[in-house]
């Protein structure tokens, strides 16, 4: 009886240990806007037709994670040719674009350069989320190796976006960036072949967990509804399933990111007291 009450202790002490030093690593997140995008056909993120006829306002955030093991930057925002007066509409239509200001501009507002990152990861490949990817050529990209694949795999079909990203880290699932629980890449495939999802633990009531393009909006994550040019619908279905168990486990703050009304609460949440 007394060695189980001993191990019963130990373990209660080295949880608490390890609480507590989690509690004292200074991390902090800064939402950035990478692109406003008018979605003129939102019949595109839906399997049937649901939303035909409908528009929706996006926001195209982007992310700064600083830590004291170095600094982390998640997704990358529209292209900075889209930084415009007035928003445009490419063909065919279904998006109207404009990015507010560049990556060197808006990282100095916040105290930042282009060269002060060690890591630089994005949801997945999509042309709203590796706008100034290539700017990032100096950190680690994390990137999952079937993402990686699709868009730099074949040296003939490489994706412009991605192509200065020559320092690279493969993962095949779930990768603790910083090695101490607190920022950590989820693989969540379907949205695209290598999609992922990012937890951010600041030390606040709740941790973060950013959806990438798992959801696009608050309706589609009540109602789990696939956009029509996933890459596999099973497979986005079986990824919602495993973030909703995670952010229950997790107890987090789920924060869309194509969501305006996300983008102005997760600043608000972050610069909490």
């Amino acid at each position: 009886m007394k060695k189980i009450l001993f191990l019963l202790l130990a373990v209660s002490l080295i949880g608490c240990k390890d609480a507590e030093k989690k509690q004292t690593i200074k991390v902090k997140l800064y939402a950035l806007e990478g692109g406003q995008i008018l979605v003129n056909k939102l019949d595109l993120f839906s399997q049937d037709s649901t939303y035909t006829g409908q528009t929706k306002q996006f926001t195209d955030a982007y992310y700064v994670i600083s830590h004291p093991k170095g600094n982390l930057m998640w997704d990358a925002g529209l292209p900075e040719q889209l930084v415009l007066a007035e928003p445009i509409t490419p063909p065919p239509g279904a998006f109207t674009v404009r990015r507010p200001d560049s990556l060197k501009n808006q990282l100095a507002s916040i105290g930042f350069k282009i060269e002060d990152f060690t890591y630089f990861a994005m949801s997945h490949s999509h042309f709203d989320h590796t706008g100034h990817a290539n700017l990032m050529k100096d950190a680690t990209w994390l990137v999952q190796e079937s993402e990686y694949n699709a868009v730099r795999g074949d040296s003939t079909k490489i994706d412009p976006a991605v192509k200065d990203l020559d320092k690279v880290q493969k993962l095949n699932g779930d990768y603790d960036v910083f090695g101490d629980g607190t920022v950590i890449i989820k693989s969540m495939p379907g949205h695209t072949v290598g999609h992922q999802v990012l937890y951010v633990d600041l030390g606040l009531e709740q941790p973060i967990l950013l959806t990438g393009d798992l959801y696009h909006f608050e309706e589609n994550r009540a109602t789990r509804g696939v956009p029509s040019f996933n890459y596999n619908v099973e497979q986005t279905l079986e990824s919602m399933d495993k973030f909703e168990a995670f952010a229950k486990e997790k107890n987090a703050n789920v924060f869309i990111q194509h969501s305006p009304a996300d983008f102005v609460r997760i600043k608000k949440y972050v610069n909490q007291k």
